[in-house]
């Protein structure tokens, strides 16, 4: 079956490229689904909850998982890559209110939309803990119990510097650097992929030049997200000493999910005191909800890697231009999700 354009609309019609009518999404899920659910049965909190029990039998259902996610990717990669704009399906007519819509942005604003659901649950449990959870520092200066559970926000160590406020910059702490430096990456990166889709949409370009500029600017988006993910690390793990800047880890600062007796000292000379408080609450909130922003930022580095190859090869152009800018909504939501996450998580 063809329309007026002479597009076959056949559900396995191959001619014109891959029809996006594809199993990948669902194999990834299933994948998806296998790989958290045995993952978290072999890392699980003991009773105390202050302390993890490791499982190694469901591993290899885990790392099955993973493999189900990678054939999946394969799958939809190797269908996707001969596709040349040719063929496009759309939403049927009367499908109010995707009727005459491209299937893929359909599915592209249903996605987002189940994301924004994610995002959503994550930052109402965080202000709902965070309003009725009592603040560590309206507890300093009286007398509390050790251990008592109160709300030392991640600001405390990022923003405010902890116990080892260094400020070479003077109008922010150098905990706060890897912070800004994502916030500016992802920014940019924001930028770098309208260039491709930009570009890739351009005619007045030789196919061979506009590949490659395609390419670059789609690699510099990735070289931006990469970034991102390094900076995390060092701001959870490593810490860094560069030059002047210096700033440890949160893991050494103890921020941690199961650190029930933090050592939380406030206040200098005649005002100076100290209490052991139970952080886990404020710590959870964080790497859940900055954690899950990463993973999102880590999808979005596997498929730049392949859109990378594919305009590496020439595979873009102002035919079928519209996939970088699918990838765009997916990217822009998540550096609008960052831009939620930063002020509340890293500032607050």
């Amino acid at each position: 079956m063809s329309d007026d354009h002479g597009y076959h609309h056949g559900p396995h019609e191959w001619s014109h490229g891959a029809p996006h009518n594809s199993w990948a999404p669902i194999i990834i899920s299933i994948g998806s689904g296998v790989f958290l659910f045995f993952f978290a049965k072999a890392f699980t909190m003991n009773e105390g909850m202050n302390g993890y029990i490791y499982d190694s039998a469901p591993l290899p259902l885990a790392i099955a998982g993973l493999a189900i996610i990678f054939a999946g990717l394969i799958s939809w990669w190797k269908q996707d890559f001969s596709f040349d704009g040719s063929y496009e399906p759309q939403a049927t007519h009367g499908s109010a209110p995707f009727s005459n819509v491209d299937i893929r942005k359909v599915g592209m604003w249903v996605f987002l939309m189940s994301e924004m659901m994610i995002f959503s649950s994550l930052f109402s449990t965080y202000i709902r803990y965070r309003t009725s959870i009592v603040s560590c520092y309206s507890l300093e200066g009286t007398v509390v119990e050790p251990g008592t559970a109160c709300w030392l926000p991640a600001s405390y160590f990022i923003a405010k510097g902890g116990e080892h406020a260094n400020s070479t910059l003077g109008f922010m702490p150098d905990a706060l650097v890897p912070g800004a430096i994502n916030t500016f990456a992802l920014i940019i990166s924001s930028y770098t992929i309208v260039m491709a889709l930009k570009t890739a949409k351009r005619t007045d370009l030789e196919h061979a030049e506009r590949s490659i500029k395609v390419r670059n600017y789609l690699g510099a988006t990735f070289c931006l997200a990469t970034l991102f993910l390094v900076m995390k690390m060092i701001e959870w793990f490593i810490g860094f000493h560069i030059g002047p800047f210096e700033a440890p880890s949160l893991l050494s600062d103890q921020f941690t999910i199961h650190n029930d007796a933090y050592t939380y000292n406030y206040g200098h000379g005649a005002e100076a005191g100290a209490m052991t408080v139970d952080i886990r609450m404020a710590a959870s909130a964080f790497y859940l909800t900055t954690g899950t922003h990463g993973v999102h930022v880590f999808a979005g580095i596997v498929g730049l890697g392949y859109m990378v190859v594919k305009a590496h090869k020439g595979g873009y152009g102002p035919g079928n231009a519209v996939s970088i800018e699918y990838f765009g909504l997916y990217w822009h939501f998540v550096d609008l999700a960052w831009v939620a996450v930063f002020p509340a998580f890293y500032l607050y």
